[in-house]
């Protein structure tokens, strides 16, 4: 398996550029920040292997190796001219990693710790003993036994058992529960639709998301301000925020900002450029936009296959076929999209890029601004006589 980075990159999340190693201007320097072209982190990542795991926050990257010597190796702000690879004692075997912008939280088999990253400190500044449950699998951070953790203190919430969680996924403001039952839980900031209830206020506790009851899901997700969950059947559904298309769904805001565009590349005004598609009095209108989606809506990317995974940035999403197919939407202005440029769009859009390497994607992963995705190579089936 192989990880390839694109878009955000100011801090060499995805490959270390000319000024951050040498500490001086480069003329060039934007288009280090903005990796348009997916580019592969092995060669570059010193201590990258083939069965590796992906985390990511604004300015950092780690990557989580399972096979052999389990290590943490951190890319972005902090690791400048090289990859850094956290040692610490005690450390082997570790089992999963969450990464904020301050805090580095590591799963070991008999505790959880939480490193702080702005700080050369010989010991975690959070930890917590946990106990193995006999033959019940273990859980993925953020979860952990009884609760969750956050970014920053206080890093531990208890959690009802009665939830049963399976899987946790945290935005900005809000989080996302999936239960074993496949029942899917939000709570936090509401301001934009983004926990799914109709409305726009915000949640203390969980509370089922109502609109998917009836419909186990098994995969959910978080952006910035929207969220996503995949079901049991492979549908993808989306709510939340969408003034960057990151719901995939008509954006007024994004459409407003490629008509000023286009008008300033031919040189008309540009307070006339979004009013001049619009239809007339009496004239039926073509499209219906949305800026919040406070319910789930099915998102239909291809009717040939099923979502396999789906992963969120801050105002981007990009979702896995089970054909091994990527697809991305929203905001792209880093090339987080992966499209080869910086167009943001409210719709799915194939990345060719894969297909034309004849690489099979099998997992996404994205930062706040970029994105990160695994493949393998497609087998090639021998000609018969």
């Amino acid at each position: 398996m192989r990880w390839f980075g694109f878009g955000f990159n100011a801090f060499g999340q995805i490959y270390v550029h000319e000024k951050l190693i040498k500490g001086k201007e480069c003329s060039d320097a934007a288009q280090d920040v903005k990796v348009i072209i997916p580019t592969e982190l092995a060669g570059r990542d010193c201590c990258l292997k083939r069965d590796s795991q992906i985390r990511a926050s604004w300015s950092r990257r780690a990557s989580l190796h399972l096979d052999g010597d389990s290590c943490v190796c951190l890319a972005g702000f902090g690791a400048a001219s090289e990859p850094c690879v956290i040692s610490l004692k005690g450390s082997r075997g570790c089992k999963d990693a969450f990464i904020s912008e301050s805090y580095l939280t590591l799963a070991l088999p008999d505790r959880i710790e939480s490193w702080d990253l702005q700080k050369e400190e010989k010991t975690p500044s959070w930890s917590m003993e946990i106990k193995a449950e006999g033959s019940e699998p273990p859980l993925n951070l953020p979860l952990v036994p009884g609760g969750h953790i956050t970014p920053k203190a206080p890093f531990y919430h208890s959690l009802s058992p009665h939830l049963k969680a399976k899987s946790l996924a945290l935005g900005a403001e809000h989080a996302i529960l999936l239960s074993a039952s496949g029942a899917v839980y939000t709570w936090g900031l509401g301001s934009h639709g983004q926990l799914g209830h109709g409305g726009l206020t915000s949640e203390e506790e969980p509370r089922a998301v109502e609109a998917l009851w009836g419909m186990p899901m098994s995969c959910v997700a978080t952006g910035g301000w929207h969220s996503a969950c995949i079901s049991d059947g492979g549908d993808l559904y989306v709510w939340g925020w969408n003034e960057s298309g990151q719901l995939g769904l008509p954006s007024r805001g994004l459409r407003k900002e490629q008509q000023q565009e286009r008008s300033e590349q031919a040189g008309a005004p540009c307070q006339d450029a979004f009013h001049a598609a619009e239809p007339q009095a009496g004239e039926k209108h073509e499209e219906v936009f949305i800026s919040i989606q406070a319910f789930p809506a099915l998102l239909d990317i291809t009717p040939s296959c099923e979502i396999r995974t789906v992963s969120c940035g801050s105002r981007h999403t990009a979702a896995v076929t089970t054909t091994g197919d990527l697809y991305t939407w929203g905001w792209g202005d880093y090339g987080q999209l992966g499209q080869q440029t910086l167009i943001s769009s409210d719709e799915p859009q194939h990345v060719e890029f894969f297909m034309e390497q004849q690489m099979r994607v099998v997992d996404v992963v994205c930062g706040p601004w970029n994105t990160f995705a695994a493949v393998v190579e497609e087998e090639v089936v021998p000609k018969t006589l």
